[in-house]
């Protein structure tokens, strides 16, 4: 939820978490409010990525590292067409890009595409807040005239909560397409779309796979009918108890023993399909600094 209008121009701008903690600092992107759950990222890079995933979907995503926006915007780098973030958190953003492929910079981006941010807030403060109390809802609000914390922070506690929110259908595909394998040809997947990030189906395409991504309201005769030797789901936002339509779907995979494999909410699904229930972190964790230990020979390795 978010509305603004173009050019954050260092004009004032606060943060008002749900539970009264506020942060104050500059407009950052767009200048006008914006709500949705606050979430942080430990990426020191890919924020161009971060911004245009969309499991971002209805999330106010802040950024722990201090200096961002060194590397400016592309249009080679994004994960799908647009900003799904509904607002911005930095510390320090850089004064202009430097990157030689950068091709404007990222607070212009935010501003065309609408996004409300804010700057100059102390973002690992804000971050250890959010470790301790767990996500919550928040408000950006910048501009020359910003009402009081309390009207504020009532229209923070007005905002609908990411528990119990159905998401996937919003940022899914309406359409199938299909992305060609690259090469030789080896297998088929059907991907169903629960808010795939593009360079998920490129990598299996390098890796001779072609990929028919389908709609989250894909049937089961949809998914056959591409004749897939797999079935991926993919990574997604919103609330997993909701995805009824996505569960039951898997559940017709299984019964027919395809192999399939996930990511992130296509694992949840998975795990709601097996007969498990799903329940909501403190606090996620997100980023691409994620320690993992391969348990057969001990080797830690970071990853996303």
């Amino acid at each position: 939820m978010r509305s603004g209008e173009a050019g954050g121009d260092g004009r004032l701008a606060v943060l008002v978490l749900e539970d009264g903690r506020t942060f104050r600092g500059r407009a950052y992107g767009a200048v006008g409010e914006t709500f949705g759950e606050a979430v942080f990222s430990t990426g020191m890079t890919g924020y161009q990525e971060t911004l245009t995933d969309p499991s971002y979907h209805r999330q106010v995503v802040v950024m722990t590292a201090p200096h961002v926006g060194n590397t400016g915007v592309n249009d080679e780098d994004p994960e799908s067409g647009r900003i799904w973030v509904s607002g911005y958190v930095v510390r320090d953003p850089a004064r202009r890009p430097s990157n030689w492929r950068a091709q404007r910079s990222l607070d212009e981006e935010l501003a065309a595409q609408g996004v409300v941010g804010i700057s100059g807030v102390d973002t690992r403060a804000l971050t250890r807040h959010l470790r301790e109390r767990g996500a919550m809802r928040v408000g950006i609000f910048s501009g020359n005239a910003i009402p009081d914390e309390g009207t504020l922070l009532a229209k923070v506690r007005q905002a609908p909560e990411m528990t119990g929110a159905d998401l996937s259908a919003e940022v899914a595909t309406e359409e199938a397409y299909v992305v060609p394998a690259i090469g030789t040809k080896r297998f088929t997947v059907a991907a169903i779309d629960l808010g795939i990030k593009g360079m998920t189906p490129h990598r299996m395409a390098e890796r001779g796979i072609e990929v028919h991504v389908l709609p989250a309201t894909a049937t089961l005769d949809e998914v056959y009918a591409v004749k897939p030797d797999g079935v991926f789901f993919s990574n997604g936002p919103g609330d997993p108890s909701t995805a009824d339509h996505p569960v039951a779907l898997m559940r017709g995979v299984l019964e027919r023993s395809t192999p399939l494999f996930g990511i992130c909410f296509g694992n949840q699904i998975l795990g709601r399909a097996l007969g498990f229930g799903t329940y909501k972190l403190k606090y996620g964790h997100r980023g691409i600094n994620q320690p993992v230990q391969d348990r057969t020979t001990g080797k830690v390795e970071v990853t996303a």
